[in-house]
Parts: C-alpha cells; structure tokens; sequence
C-alpha cells in the first residue's frame, strides 16, 4: 500500500532530483495566489473537507464552498468557513457573485461538463478567472484505470489506503488538453493557460517502480503528463 505520507516523500525526493519541478498541487496554489487580493470574491468548487482554502484563506477577501458530498461539508476542517451542498450544474448562486473560481480534481468526475463550465462562467463576473486541477486522461495510468470500470473503487482503497467513501466515480468527459480547451470557449471561458505536470510518484510503491515510472515519465511527451492546470478568463 502507498500511503499519502510515503507519496509526499517520493515527490520531494522527486524534487530534489530533478531542479524546477513542482507538484501539480503547488503550481494551482500558486496560479490562484498569484489572482488573489483583499477584495476577491472565491467560490471553492468541490471544496471537501478543505485543501486550498486552507492554505489561502488570509489572502482573499471572502471565500465560499461547494460540494456535493454533504458528510466532506459536515466534517470541512474550517468550520466556520460558509459552505452548501450543491452541484456543479446547477450552482445557487446570482450571476457574476465571483471573481475567481477554482476547483481541484473535480472536474472528471463530472457527468455533464458543458452545463458545469457554463455555471461557472455564469457565476464569474466579467473578468474573472476560473483555475483548475484534474487528471489528463491521455496519460497511461489514467488508461489503465479507466479499463478497471467498477472495481476502480476497492483497488484504490487497496493500493493507496483511501477509504471508500471517498473514493467517487471517474467519468473523464473533459480531461485532455484540446477538449479542455473547446469546452472552456463554448461555456465563454478563455483559455489562458494549461501547464501539464509530470507525477512519478502513483506507481512508487517500491523503489524499483519509483525508477521505473520515472523513465516512463521522461519517456511520454508533455501532451501526455498525468495533470492539468488550467487558467480561463471570463470575458
């Protein structure tokens, strides 16, 4: 089993040995930090149980999250942080409330992306950004898992310690660089820009796969790295 501590530690080594390199995680904090002020209204799309908002909550001048998981709400590590339950396709929200809206390992899980992007930039004021984090489907671990269907579930608890409860289906309807792109314009949302980050580290449950899927890492063109990081503008 890799647990979340063991694949933390893989990817600092990871850093260390190859300079420049951040995990997809540091590169959308640093993508919302970097549109933040005092004044900034921010829709945390998905929150959980917390992530960004913890890292960030000083810098913006109010924060909001959704989720449709009400027990992730119930137990959100900020509790006075103001939350509903909701989807993505439907957000209770006034037209352009936001100034930002991020969302991190949302958006393949999604049935209906078109309808959840044109919610976003429904809710963004003009302007605004919509930054965001999820797997590229191209990418061969992402093929594979795709092909375990219905047993995605209990093999993931099995292999990284995650509990079945919070292990949610993966449908993958808006993962790849160029669809991301389409449906970022068909929702109204410009695309600014879209990094694909390398992650050896979901294989490395011993130090002969952490080497291995290094070389494969190095090996995959950039078009195929296992994340994305999105930056869209609502003009």
């Amino acid at each position: 089993m890799l647990s979340l501590g063991q694949q933390e530690a893989y990817r600092r080594r990871y850093t260390k040995e190859n300079p420049g390199w951040r995990p997809a995680t540091h590169v959308y904090r640093d993508q919302i930090e970097a549109y933040l002020t005092p004044e900034t209204r921010l829709l945390d799309l998905g929150c959980g149980r917390g992530g960004i908002v913890e890292q960030l909550l000083d810098t913006a001048g109010w924060w909001v999250g959704i989720d449709p998981d009400l027990r992730s709400l119930q137990e959100h590590r900020l509790p006075a942080l103001p939350r509903l339950c909701g989807q993505a396709e439907s957000l209770p929200f006034p037209d352009d409330s936001f100034d930002l809206v991020c969302c991190s390992w949302v958006l393949e899980h999604l049935p209906d992306p078109p309808r959840a992007l044109a919610e976003v930039a429904r809710v963004l004021a003009p302007g605004g950004y919509f930054i965001f984090l999820t797997p590229n489907r191209r990418h061969p671990l992402l093929v594979f898992n795709r092909l375990l269907g219905r047993s995605q579930g209990r093999l993931v608890n099995r292999l990284y310690g995650r509990a079945t409860t919070d292990t949610f289906p993966a449908l993958y309807r808006a993962n790849t660089p160029n669809h991301l792109r389409a449906l970022l314009a068909d929702a109204g949302l410009k695309p600014v820009e879209l990094t694909l980050v390398e992650d050896p580290t979901y294989l490395a449950f011993t130090e002969g796969l952490y080497r291995l899927s290094c070389l494969l890492e190095r090996a995959l063109p950039p078009a195929l790295r296992i994340h994305i990081v999105g930056v869209a503008i609502h003009e």
